[in-house]
């Protein structure tokens, strides 16, 4: 790295460290109580997403990330759908909600539930915890996703389970499409790009960059059954990947094998 390079690298973290994260924990904080506080007279939970989407969009305008959302015309979203997309970085929940213009819920991991502030917001505004561990209570809340389904609200969901470590679009876990199925809804893929090289995993230095969140045609739950989990999964994995590797940085798993490919995709996390 040359000393112009990395003066301007040490500023860019001191930039995130001294300026950008605490700016969103204060923000994380105000919202989060006052949306708690909402939440005793908020009985549909549109005063919390109003809250939710406003935070998202502070922190946005913040750092000085620019969203552009392509591809949404298609959706009709007068009708619930269940909306899958990839998981890159802890700003992923944040893009999500600055983006869609509709109220929605979102599944997410139990342990995302159990964060000061966000976590609190999260259980009070009726999101939903995926309990993996316990297959019992893990039933129970996709069967509880599918009546919110079935009720007409729209369901967010991030099918890899976690975030990806690499950039790259890790498994589809399939028991989120058995909400799609038990609903009887349609499935929309959905690709974020940019979020990865905004803010990867592991680290608190955020280097702003447009940011996109590129939208797929419907795939119908129709002619799937319970035990089609793992095919509803592979055919909407398939259109996520085909999205967010039109747009993104980083290579497809199988163009990653040369050791050109395989710097790049450890130097965009760094």
């Amino acid at each position: 790295m040359k000393p112009n390079s990395k003066s301007q690298h040490l500023l860019s973290r001191l930039r995130s460290y001294l300026i950008f994260d605490p700016l969103i924990w204060l923000y994380t904080v105000v919202m989060g109580t006052l949306s708690l506080l909402s939440s005793f007279v908020d009985r549909d939970g549109r005063i919390q997403q109003w809250f939710a989407v406003t935070w998202s969009k502070m922190i946005l305008k913040t750092i000085g990330v620019p969203l552009a959302v392509r591809g949404m015309e298609k959706i009709d979203t007068t009708h619930p759908h269940l909306y899958a997309v990839n998981h890159l970085s802890a700003l992923d929940i944040p893009a999500v909600y600055a983006a869609l213009p509709f109220h929605f819920r979102i599944m997410a991991k139990e342990e995302l539930f159990r964060y000061p502030f966000m976590g609190w917001h999260m259980r009070r505004s009726g999101q939903v915890a995926i309990e993996r561990e316990n297959a019992l209570a893990s039933m129970r809340s996709l069967n509880r996703a599918a009546a919110i389904l079935k009720g007409g609200q729209p369901l967010v969901a991030f099918p890899e389970g976690g975030r990806s470590a690499t950039g790259q679009v890790k498994p589809f876990l399939p028991g989120v499409f058995y909400v799609a199925i038990k609903a009887g809804v349609d499935v929309v893929p959905m690709a974020l790009v940019g979020t990865y090289e905004l803010l990867p995993m592991n680290t608190f230095h955020i280097k702003p960059r447009p940011l996109e969140l590129l939208v797929g045609d419907a795939v119908p739950s129709a002619g799937y059954g319970p035990r089609d989990m793992d095919k509803l999964a592979a055919t909407v994995q398939k259109a996520v990947e085909d999205l967010y590797y039109s747009r993104a940085e980083v290579p497809r798993p199988e163009k990653a094998s040369t050791t050109e490919d395989t710097n790049r995709i450890e130097s965009l996390g760094h």
